[in-house]
This record gives structure tokens, C-alpha cells and sequence, in this order.
């Protein structure tokens, strides 16, 4: 960013999220000279998956996809920015308007078409001692290592399910903890099935063999996290009824992903598609939403790692560009990740004994402290925020309204403007177009 917006700016096309389907669908669309601006809050771009830090050594690709869009002049990348609600549009908008805010100001941002590339979140599930410190999300961990945390000598437990969980042993270990245990929640046969399947990717098949893990153990689930001022000794499930207890430092849960879709629900984009249960944003094979002007790519739409969300991403630069035919040339690209996708779902479904690990006095909201017991009786999302302040806190049910969904079938009701909380000189910021309007634009 080389000068302050505005008050009102404008661009052709409008990206939300920098991680691998931001950057594709910005480096797709840099060639037809439309302006476009990235926005993501976080100060590099890369996303969670190749997220930068003091510890962090970048893969090759990410290194090419920084320095290819510092390459394309017609490219401006906001980091440490973000979306906190609708804008005041301008007539001559074909897509929403929205409101930014970073470090210093709030302003307008007017736009023809908007890319949604906002990724997905750890999905967290209560149990007891999951507020214990040293309890983490098993991505959170990598996060926090990457960022400098040192974990030298001590031991931890990982816990949950899918490839994740390896991922996250492999950081912890390079970082020269010990991984005592990864349980996997899923049983051998469905690991086997999913390793059987690797070769139609070779790559996958090799990532998969350099992170095996001696500690790894299926059938394997967190019962409790136990400690006074932190965690001291994990209890799991072996199979079905056997115990171990183990003593660690850390303990390091996924259960999987969650898409990021606050935003494109708050724009009014239908929910559904087959690779996130339902809960991501429906896209068409353009990679458009039912929002008029708004596309979407990446986890937000389902879960597939990396690989097909930069080919989700360039579709969809490609086509928010209006370059139609080029975004269909990658149908066949798309089509052997989402094979991917389609395995990693079957194999890594997850057990419905989870669903019984919280206590009466396991806290689910963590914000505002509800406990698992307040809810049973609830008949809903919106009867349990009204009768318990359940997902009313600064999370604004972002992790809660997730495990509620899990634990209870509750389907969290869509965000309203404003998405985050935003600072009063932001607000102030939402203000009429003055007239004549900029007319920038150059997409039709």
C-alpha cells in the first residue's frame, strides 16, 4: 500500500483473503489490466496454510505468488485490513459496497466484482479442560509456532482428525517438541482406505509418507484435558472402551474445518455445495455465488487444501475478469481436487461419540461462560442467545455457533451489518458518494 485510501475508493475487482485462492485469482485477472485490490487481515499475505513468522521457511509456490503479484502494478495488496460491514454504495456499483477499516482509518470501498477467498477456521469441541491453558486448536499451534513460540522439550498431544493433526506433529517436531501422542478419532481401516487411495496423487501420496508419524493411533479421542493452572496429562479413549492417560505440556485438538462464510451470508450468498456439508458458499461452475457480482473460492466453499483452491481462485479470477472460457479450461484441474476433497471427506467423517465428551459444567460459549447444560433445553440458535447470551460475545459465535451446530443441529443465522466491531471515526467514513462520481471502472 503506497497512500492512505480515501474516504470513497474504487476498484474493478475486490478480493477478500490473501491465503493461496486470493493470490491465484488476482494473479488470473492481473493480465486484463482490470485495478484490483486484495484485502487481509493479516500483515502477509499466504493465508493460514502458508502463514509467515519468525520460524516460518515459505514453500517455493508461496514465494512465487508473493513476488508474482508484486510484479503486477495493477495489483494493490492491503494487509492488516479488514471488512466490517456494507459501505454505502454508488449507483455505478455492480457489486456491494464495503466498509474497511485497518490501523489508522475506515473508508468506503466501491467495486464491480467482489472474490470472496476468506478460508475456514479450526472447528473446536468442548470437552472438559478444553479451556485449560496450553489447550489449542491443532492449527492454532502451528500459528503459534510459526509466529515464535517456542516449544523446545516439551511434550505434546495432538489429537482429532485428518491430515491436520500430521501437519501439526511435523511443525511441534521441527520445532524440537516431543509429540507423545496423535489421536486420530478415525479408525485404521478409514486411514487405510485414504492411503490406498493416494496414488491418483502422487504428491499427496509423498507429503503423506514424509509426515507419518510413530505416535500416531486411530480409534483415538480426547476424553478430557486435566490440570490446575495448565494443562498437565491428556485422558483418551482407545478403541472402544480402553483409557490412557497421558502427561504432556500441550494439548493440540482439530476436529476439522469450519468455511468462513459471516461475509457472504451477510451479502445475501446461499449457503450449500457437497464438499463442506452444506455449510459453505455455493458457487456455480464459474465460480459465481447467487449474489450478483460476487464470486467465491477456496474453503470458504468447501474443504480441498491448498491445490484446489488455487484452482478455485484463478477460476475465479478468470472470470470476474470476464474471461469466461479461460475459467472453464480449469473444470479438469478442479475436477481431480475435488477427487481429493471427496476422499478426505469420506474418510475422516467424525464420530458421533464426540458429540458426548462436554459435562453439564463443560463450558461451550467461552465468551460469555455457558455452560453445555444451559443449552440442552434450548429449542434453537436464537432461543439459546436470547435465554443464555450463548455466541453474544467477542467471538460473536464464531467458535460456539460451530459447536453448537455440531452438538445440537443448530444452524447459526446469517450476520448482519456490521460484521465486526468498527471504530466511530469508521462509521463516520459511511457517507454518500459525492457527485460526479469517479468512474474508474473498466470492466463492463
Amino acid at each position: 500500500m503506497t497512500q492512505s485510501p480515501t474516504v470513497h475508493e474504487h476498484c474493478d475487482i475486490l478480493i477478500i483473503g490473501a491465503g493461496p485462492a486470493g493470490m491465484a485469482a488476482a494473479l488470473a485477472a492481473a493480465p486484463s489490466g482490470a485495478s484490483i485490490t486484495i484485502v487481509d487481515d493479516n500483515p502477509q499475505a499466504g493465508g493460514q496454510i502458508w502463514r509467515d513468522g519468525p520460524a516460518v521457511a515459505l514453500p517455493a509456490i508461496a514465494q512465487h505468488h508473493r513476488s508474482a503479484l508484486a510484479q503486477h502494478a495493477s495489483v494493490r495488496l492491503l494487509n492488516a485490513t479488514r471488512v466490517v460491514g456494507l459501505g454505502d454504495p454508488h449507483p455505478q456499483d455492480k457489486a456491494p459496497a464495503l466498509l474497511l477499516e485497518d490501523a489508522e482509518q475506515g473508508w468506503t470501498q466501491h467495486s464491480h466484482r467482489i472474490v470472496l477467498c476468506t478460508g475456514a477456521r479450526e472447528l473446536l469441541l468442548p470437552f472438559p479442560g478444553w479451556m485449560l491453558p496450553g489447550v489449542t486448536g491443532a492449527g492454532g499451534l502451528q500459528a503459534l509456532i510459526k509466529a515464535g513460540l517456542d516449544v523446545r522439550g516439551q511434550r505434546i498431544v495432538i489429537a482429532g482428525t485428518g491430515p491436520l493433526l500430521l501437519a501439526a506433529a511435523a511443525t511441534a517436531t521441527q520445532a524440537g517438541a516431543t509429540v507423545v501422542r496423535v489421536a486420530e478419532q478415525a479408525p485404521w481401516s478409514a486411514l487405510a482406505g485414504f492411503a490406498a487411495q493416494l496414488a491418483r496423487w502422487p504428491a499427496k501420496a509423498m507429503q503423506a509418507f514424509t509426515l507419518l508419524n510413530p505416535s500416531l493411533r486411530a480409534s483415538t479421542h480426547v476424553l478430557e484435558a486435566q490440570g490446575t493452572d495448565q494443562v498437565q496429562t491428556v485422558r483418551l479413549r482407545t478403541g472402544q472402551h480402553a483409557e490412557e492417560t497421558m502427561a504432556c505440556d500441550r494439548l493440540a485438538c482439530g476436529f476439522g474445518l469450519v468455511p468462513n462464510t459471516q461475509l457472504g451470508q451477510m451479502l445475501g450468498c446461499a449457503l450449500g455445495g457437497p464438499l463442506s456439508d452444506g455449510l459453505g458458499l455455493a458457487v456455480d461452475a464459474h465460480m459465481r455465488t447467487s449474489v450478483p457480482g460476487v464470486f467465491a473460492a477456496g474453503e470458504s466453499t468447501g474443504f480441498g487444501g491448498s491445490e484446489r483452491a488455487l484452482v478455485q481462485g484463478a477460476m475465479a479470477g478468470h472470470a470476474a475478469a470476464g474471461q469466461v472460457q479461460q475459467a472453464l479450461a480449469l473444470r479438469p484441474q478442479l475436477a481431480r481436487w475435488e477427487g481429493f476433497a471427496q476422499a478426505l471427506q469420506a474418510s475422516f467423517s467424525l464420530n458421533e461419540a464426540l458429540k458426548t465428551l462436554a459435562q453439564p459444567d463443560t463450558l461451550v460459549c467461552r465468551c460469555e461462560d455457558v455452560p453445555f447444560a444451559q443449552l440442552t433445553g434450548r429449542q434453537g440458535w436464537i432461543d439459546a442467545k436470547l435465554h443464555t447470551r450463548c455466541g453474544m460475545g467477542a467471538c460473536q459465535g464464531r467458535i460456539c455457533g460451530a459447536a453448537a451446530q455440531h452438538l445440537f443441529g443448530w444452524a447459526p443465522t446469517a450476520p448482519r451489518h456490521l460484521l465486526a466491531p468498527a471504530r466511530i471515526g469508521t462509521l463516520a467514513t459511511c457517507t454518500p458518494v459525492p457527485e460526479p462520481a469517479p468512474a474508474k471502472a473498466t470492466l463492463a
